[in-house]
């Protein structure tokens, strides 16, 4: 391997798996050289919840890419997700002094938008620029070099706790790990499952994944609404667990074998075997019931992600309909009910846009660690990311010490 390529590690840190994507960037195209997984314990619903156990899973993922890329793994883009992500729109204006509009403009209306009153146990993740405005004239992407008189932002801020994107950081930081940014799982979902003409007419992307499900809508190129639903794979487990009186681990692999959203499509003489609990003797059931018990689930998920597009106004910007990813989309009769509950054209979102290991990658479960690669390819940062400078004197001082270069 050329050693001048340079190396972006994708890190999904699931509520079921951890996964670590390695891709490397030659010329303009990124190519997968090595992946690693491995069962997450120590995570519910997107949130870490045991150390100990996450960075041992993070470790055997890593270890694993490793020995499939040949290369040592230092740092990563880790992926975020979980109830307490929040994502809201904001905007700011601002005069413009000089003859032409300059990056200086632009940063300075960028933080006039997000000048907005964020809790203190709250992180901002994401400021993604929308559109600019150049007096009257609307969806201008780039106005560096436009004359003006007044610069306005259209902007979609993302925050996050602090202690579990902080977690996260840690967690990262103890298997040897540096984090180079931390991102949004359903941002990175995008970049490696939606078209280009996709995100510019407008799409919908839902991320099925183990403890969350992620939507996020692209409209002209940038992200218009982001939201995290509390509901995911493990519900569906769960449900199948309670409802056959089956031990989880053996609901899970009974889900995968046997599972089907829709219940009209399977024949009444199909039966599946169901292992009994403790010790008990087996049961032959017929496999009717276990779809009874995924359709009602999977339509909830769907119903619950339909009411927030409609809440936020969104519908008209879904025009080229959805795409769902993410490991619980693989569920037979997925799309098929994703479409009858929206009522838009739904396909089912692969990884897309790489070279190398397309074959091993070319499943919903790796859109999110593929994404991630895709992101750090694009948005390569120098610095690693911070959590929210804990002393405010710091951030004082590095503001005026600012202030004086600029006076002297």
């Amino acid at each position: 391997m050329a050693a001048h390529n340079p190396i972006v590690v994708g890190l999904d840190v699931g509520t079921t798996k951890i996964c670590a994507v390695v891709g490397e960037i030659t010329g303009n195209e990124v190519n997968i050289i090595g992946t690693g997984s491995h069962p997450s314990i120590g995570l519910r619903k997107g949130v870490v919840v045991n150390i100990e156990s996450t960075v041992d899973s993070i470790k055997k993922a890593v270890e694993e890419a490793e020995l499939m890329a040949g290369c040592e793994i230092s740092s990563v883009y880790a992926g975020i997700a979980g109830g307490h992500i929040t994502g809201f729109n904001s905007r700011g204006i601002v005069g413009i002094k000089g003859p032409e509009i300059t990056q200086a403009d632009v940063d300075r209306v960028t933080d006039a938008a997000r000048a907005v009153a964020i809790p203190m146990d709250r992180e901002v993740i994401h400021v993604l620029p929308q559109e600019f405005i150049v007096d009257d004239q609307a969806g201008i992407q780039n106005p560096v070099g436009m004359s003006g008189v007044r610069l306005e932002a259209k902007i979609h801020i993302v925050t996050g706790a602090v202690t579990s994107a902080h977690n996260i950081v840690k967690c990262a930081n103890r298997s040897g790990l540096d984090v180079c940014d931390i991102v949004l799982e359903s941002l990175a979902s995008g970049e490696a499952v939606l078209t280009d003409e996709e995100k510019e007419l407008g799409a919908g992307l839902i991320d099925l994944g183990g403890g969350t499900t992620d939507l996020a809508i692209f409209s002209r190129n940038n992200i218009r609404h982001t939201f995290v639903l509390s509901l995911g794979g493990n519900n569906l487990t769960n449900d199948v667990a309670v409802g056959l009186r089956a031990p989880l681990a053996e609901a899970e692999k009974i889900k995968k074998q046997y599972g089907c959203c829709i219940s009209r499509n399977i024949g009444n003489e199909e039966t599946i075997e169901v292992p009994g609990m403790g010790g008990r003797t087996p049961k032959k059931l017929p496999r009717q019931i276990l779809c009874e018990i995924l359709e009602p689930r999977m339509e909830e998920i769907f119903s619950l992600i339909r009411r927030e597009i409609k809440k936020s106004e969104m519908e008209h910007m879904i025009a080229s309909g959805l795409v769902i990813t993410g490991g619980s989309a693989l569920l037979e009769g997925t799309i098929e009910l994703a479409e009858s509950v929206f009522n838009v054209p739904t396909r089912l979102g692969r990884p897309r846009g790489i070279t190398g290991l397309v074959d091993v990658v070319n499943n919903p479960m790796f859109a999110t660690g593929v994404g991630l690669v895709l992101y750090g390819a694009k948005n390569q940062a120098s610095k690693k990311f911070r959590i929210r400078d804990k002393n405010i004197f710091n951030r004082l001082m590095s503001r005026m010490k600012r202030w004086f270069k600029e006076v002297i």
